[in-house]
């Protein structure tokens, strides 16, 4: 049971995330991946901070009472876990969302970006 528990505080689906991001409550998707795969396609709303620049200057910014959800391509990228692992060591509340863009698009919701794709909009609740 421990090991559920405690795989369920670190991951997020794609359903989580999107109904989390409606109800408003305080998740940052981040997209830690390069800037210029962000361009192509991303999750409306996230922020992208690629992994190979995050640091203590970089992240200065950042509300600490918000939880950073990172994705990155999915399950053939690693980008999201070293996002993660790097902004939880900078202090950050993270989750990591399981099966990353490739996913959520799957699920049917929408993209931006220069490739975006439609699908299902989020309404925010806030």
């Amino acid at each position: 049971m421990k090991f559920y528990q405690n795989k369920l505080a670190h991951e997020m689906d794609s359903w989580d995330v999107f109904e989390a991001l409606g109800n408003g409550e305080p998740l940052i998707v981040v997209d830690g991946r390069t800037a210029e795969a962000y361009a192509q396609e991303h999750i409306p709303g996230a922020v992208n901070l690629p992994h190979r620049e995050l640091s203590t200057t970089t992240t200065a910014i950042l509300d600490k009472s918000k939880t950073y959800v990172c994705y990155c391509d999915g399950i053939g990228c690693n980008a999201s876990t070293k996002t993660a692992l790097k902004l939880l060591s900078l202090g950050f509340e993270v989750r990591e969302l399981i099966g990353g863009l490739d996913w959520w698009k799957r699920d049917g919701y929408a993209t931006d970006g220069r490739k975006a794709q439609a699908g299902k909009e989020l309404v925010c609740g806030c």
